[in-house]
């Protein structure tokens, strides 16, 4: 208590409230479903981003990258098909230019490579070198 200024300092103690009855099971499972419900969304966002980049317009594509490799640290060549003719692209920090376009139709792709022949698993390898004497 202050003397000088007749006023008072009143400590208020404050009353303590039983704590609420938390069902902590319900809260565990409302917490996982609100998480499994989260990570669901992300894979519907996923798979519907792949379905609509997949979608083409009425006459697909016209142009589209066939190959690109770097020639430099920023400079890159870049092989176009654009409406069946093939283009040669230089593409660096000056901008784009056209270096060769090749006439006639674009070459077929070629077939895909033979697979590969299967790879022994493990247990085929073992019995392998057990078997030999």
């Amino acid at each position: 208590m202050d003397r000088t200024s007749g006023t008072g300092c009143r400590v208020v103690a404050a009353l303590a409230l039983p704590a609420a009855d938390i069902d902590v099971g319900s809260e565990l499972l409302r917490v996982l479903l609100s998480v499994a419900a989260v990570v669901a969304m992300i894979f519907v966002a996923g798979w519907l981003s792949r379905r609509m980049q997949a979608r083409r317009g009425p006459g697909g594509r016209r142009l589209r990258c066939v190959e690109a490799i770097a020639v430099g640290a920023r400079d890159r060549v870049l092989l176009l098909d654009a409406d069946g003719k093939r283009l040669l692209v230089g593409v660096g920090p000056a901008g784009l230019r056209t270096l060769h376009v090749y006439e006639g139709a674009a070459p077929a792709e070629p077939a895909s490579p033979t697979p590969l022949p299967a790879v022994p698993s493990i247990v085929q390898l073992l019995s392998r070198w057990k078997a030999r004497p």
